[in-house]
């Protein structure tokens, strides 16, 4: 029976990786997919008669991993969406214009400690947070003392990263905004403005492209059994297969369906235990005709779309993002309840389709992008990082830097890889 220096179970961007990285150095690599495709939460499908990502889909040329790897394939030609000339904000249960820049401020002020908690951002114990570690974002916002007007302001510049704010935790964000220079509206630009033309699958299909892995597609496994010489995971079809190493490289809500054994940490598994609270997608919406490029703003649970953006002209129609802080608060494919949603701020848009996938009833995702619950961004997920056994653990959802992001998911793909070969060398 044949024994794989490393199985990698998951081929998101962070599985791709590691995979290619332990692949190309010389070691024995089986990639494991539950899917019938690569690039995990990344995914890039026909729509309006082109190529569109419905999960994880914007690069910066100041993320490192990304940046060397779009450059290493020829796919550094990225693009900003249209320029917007208006911002309409919803707060009070009024539409507002002319308050970005006050928000901005507002926003400032929420994290103006930033800096100070992370002056350091890849090394979290540079400081001592144990003040804000059960801090939620709503008791953040709420510690301003601001009007229901300017809380919904902030709240809705949030929107579209995080929304649950009793649910998620500030620690992410504050930790986030310190690696974009302790600016936001710097972190928004690097996680959410600029695309690959045609698709993130692009960078997937060029990650798989250099490696030297064996995959297989449509496999899903259901345990992962480190004997302490060796690791065997088992396949829900019941096929055991033996390595040395194992990387498991799946979201959070997916890796806590899985039967590890010897038991995890008690933080890693208070942290799977609670999972990924978010439960937001992403939404293009086709209306008719040129209209003028615009920003809209509305704090969750107070309007079924959160963020919205005119992002291109597609012939002579635009095309609208919007990330919705809950998905089934509106269904997608009801045009006139979205072309309500959407006539709240700009009353004669004309909505002709829609594009959309449902990670929440994703079985392989179950979940959107990451947003820590209070305690698991400083505890669990650290924690997770030093591996257990033979077994490591990569992923945007416990990404050292860039948690929740393409970069995040390929930085923590190359560290899985390093520490895997570190064990393989026996020196951990």
């Amino acid at each position: 029976m044949a024994v794989y220096d490393t199985i990698v179970i998951g081929a998101g961007m962070a599985g791709l990786t590691a995979a290619r990285d332990l692949s190309t150095r010389g070691h024995s690599v089986l990639l494991l997919e539950g899917r019938d495709r690569i690039g995990g939460r990344t995914y890039t499908t026909e729509a309006f008669g082109g190529q569109f990502d419905l999960g994880g889909g914007y690069v910066h040329w100041t993320q490192a991993a990304v940046w060397s790897e779009l450059e290493r394939h020829g796919l550094a030609h990225i693009e900003p969406p249209l320029e917007s000339e208006i911002y309409y904000q919803l707060a009070d249960g009024k539409v507002h214009t002319g308050e970005i820049e006050k928000t901005y401020g507002l926003v400032g002020k929420l994290f103006e400690d930033a800096r100070q908690r992370f002056p350091l951002p890849w090394n979290l114990t540079a400081t001592d947070n144990s003040d804000i570690n059960m801090e939620t974002m709503e008791e953040r916002i709420n510690g301003l003392g601001l009007s229901k007007h300017d809380t919904d302001l902030i709240k809705g510049v949030l929107s579209g990263l995080s929304h649950d704010y009793k649910k998620q935790g500030s620690a992410q964000l504050l930790f986030a905004t310190a690696s974009n220079f302790g600016n936001y509206a710097a972190e928004l630009e690097t996680a959410g403005s600029w695309c690959i033309p045609g698709g993130m699958t692009k960078l997937s299909e060029a990650i798989q492209s250099t490696s030297k892995a064996e995959v297989r597609l449509n496999t899903t496994v259901a345990k992962v059994t480190d004997n302490g010489s060796g690791v065997t995971v088992t396949t829900s079809s019941g096929e055991a297969i033996q390595a040395r190493t194992v990387i498991v490289a799946v979201p959070l809500n997916t890796m806590r369906l899985l039967d590890i054994s010897p038991a995890l940490p008690e933080s890693v598994q208070a942290m799977l235990d609670t999972g990924n609270p978010v439960r937001g997608s992403k939404l293009w919406i086709r209306v008719r005709g040129h209209i003028t490029p615009f920003s809209a703003l509305a704090p969750p649970g107070e309007h079924p779309l959160n963020t919205m953006r005119v992002e291109k002209r597609w012939g002579d129609d635009t095309l609208i993002l919007c990330m919705i802080s809950q998905s089934d608060g509106i269904k997608h494919d009801d045009i006139p309840a979205v072309q309500a949603a959407l006539r709240k701020f700009v009353p004669d848009l004309e909505v002709i389709d829609t594009a959309w996938h449902d990670w929440n009833a994703d079985e392989f995702s179950r979940g959107g992008w990451m947003m820590h619950a209070p305690r698991h961004f400083l505890d669990g997920a650290v924690e997770i990082r030093k591996g257990h056994g033979r077994i490591s653990f990569a992923g945007a959802d416990i990404a050292a830097m860039g948690p929740c992001t393409i970069e995040g998911a390929m930085s923590s793909g190359a560290k899985a890889a390093q520490q895997v070969e570190s064990t393989l060398k026996g020196t951990q």
